[in-house]
């Protein structure tokens, strides 16, 4: 077949003509791209009307009019009777799946996000976690079980982990969802475990080892690295405090760092791998402890590279709390946010540099208040592109440029405060704690001209 020559393709016995070059702009990975190489097994008929050679696929004709208008315009229209989920299906099936999300959305940029859908939980009780998947989907963790979205938000098969209460997830890779959950009273049911994202199948179980037994132990937060390492933070009955590791390939248990004096690395909710040092980032926050850790690992020397805790603050600070905590893009310093919704930075190449506090601009929330009168859904941080995102009550605020000055404001759903939020696979996903609803935030793709 010529690349310039014409290909009749009749899709469902819908007759559909385009050019070669039209179906090469799919790529050569793909089943539109295949159907140009000689050696492809659905070789097309001969001697079709005016000698152009036709192929039929025994699919979807509607979809595929959407998919062909796409490698033709660089544009996609779906018109209102096509459903989201065919679409999917089919565009997975020709191999140009990445294309339409593509096409769906553009760059993430958090001053360009629009909300483009609120999905209702079907789990019973609040959800505790919400993680990104790098294909955007995304999973939500609720008590003893994470529930698991595709892209168009359609429900998988959910994840079980023997029912034991969830305290993290994260997505290994598309197919791969890491799954920490705490030890129950009498029971042995805790641990990390790996699981198909996409069946819910479990496909391997890590252990820890302390005196070349095995341990049962709680995990808290979970991290990966780029070169096959799965960290955790661990608490067992016996010695097991610390930074449980692990290689992701094999499965087995790589290292373990304990935890020194003065040091809480058992208790941390949350990890961060850090490329330009080499080093894992370990946060302990209040109110999960009387005071907040921070620390650097560095694996290599085993040590403790750098660390800061607010014990001992000055009367006048001792209210701002480190709630939560984030490794800046930069590599050179850490983003917290305290209670009263102030950031403030850590440099960490100096041992001896305190926070700066920066009061941003107070936003009119709803608070949502517990019982006892204290907030129940605490700020959280993500940093993506240069600019840092803060989840207050029900709200998210975004922060642009050198400055870090606030550039936009996020309020989605009316269902409560937000209790967790994540970006991932150019989305942001927001967690409502009081319904069970989770927010999808999209960046509007610029305009074909």
């Amino acid at each position: 077949m010529k690349g310039s020559g014409r290909v009749r393709i009749n899709v469902g016995g819908r007759v559909f003509e385009t050019t070669a070059s039209t179906l090469a702009s799919a790529g050569r990975d793909t089943m539109l791209g295949a159907m140009l190489d000689a050696s492809w097994n659905r070789g097309g008929e001969g001697g079709g009307e005016g000698g152009v050679e036709e192929y039929f696929i025994d699919r979807d004709p509607e979809c595929f009019a959407v998919l062909l208008d796409l490698l033709r315009t660089g544009a996609l229209h779906v018109p209102p009777h096509v459903d989201d989920g065919v679409l999917c299906r089919e565009a997975l099936y020709y191999g140009v799946l990445d294309r339409v999300r593509a096409a769906r959305w553009g760059p993430f940029d958090g001053d360009r996000l629009r909300l483009a859908a609120s999905v209702a939980g079907s789990a019973a009780g609040d959800g505790t976690a919400v993680r990104a998947a790098p294909d955007g989907g995304c999973c939500v963790a609720h008590g003893g079980a994470v529930r698991v979205y595709n892209w168009v938000m359609e429900e998988r098969r959910p994840v079980y982990l023997d029912h034991a209460p969830v305290n993290d997830a994260a997505y290994l890779d598309e197919a791969t969802l890491l799954v920490a959950a705490r030890e129950r009273p009498g029971r042995r049911d805790g641990g990390v475990a790996a699981f198909s994202a996409l069946t819910g199948d479990l496909r391997h179980r890590f252990r820890v080892a302390h005196d070349r037994q095995a341990r049962s132990f709680t995990p808290g937060a979970l991290a990966f690295d780029q070169r096959c390492k799965i960290f955790a933070s661990c608490k067992g009955r016996f010695n097991e405090y610390g930074i449980g590791v692990w290689d992701c390939i094999t499965g087995e248990q790589a290292d373990f760092f304990y935890e020194p004096p003065g040091c809480a690395l058992g208790d941390a909710d949350k990890l961060q791998w850090l490329d330009g040092t080499n080093t894992l980032m370990v946060a302990t926050m209040f109110p999960r402890t009387d005071s907040s850790f921070i620390s650097l690992l560095d694996f290599r020397d085993r040590n403790v590279a750098w660390s800061w805790s607010d014990v001992g603050t000055p009367a006048s600070l001792e209210d701002k709390h480190v709630l939560h905590a984030i490794a800046m893009e930069d590599g050179r310093s850490l983003c917290v946010i305290n209670q009263y919704d102030d950031l403030g930075f850590l440099d960490i190449r100096s041992n001896a540099a305190g926070v700066r506090w920066r009061s941003r601009s107070k936003l009119t929330t709803r608070k949502k208040k517990a019982p006892h009168g204290e907030e129940t859904c605490y700020p959280k941080l993500a940093a993506h592109g240069g600019q840092i995102f803060a989840s207050t009550n029900d709200t998210i605020s975004v922060f642009s440029g050198p400055d870090h000055v606030l550039t936009s404001t996020l309020r989605g759903s009316d269902a409560g405060a937000i209790c967790d939020f994540s970006i991932g696979g150019d989305r942001l996903f927001a967690l409502h704690d009081e319904e069970n609803v989770v927010d999808v935030w999209e960046t509007s793709p610029p305009p074909v001209i």
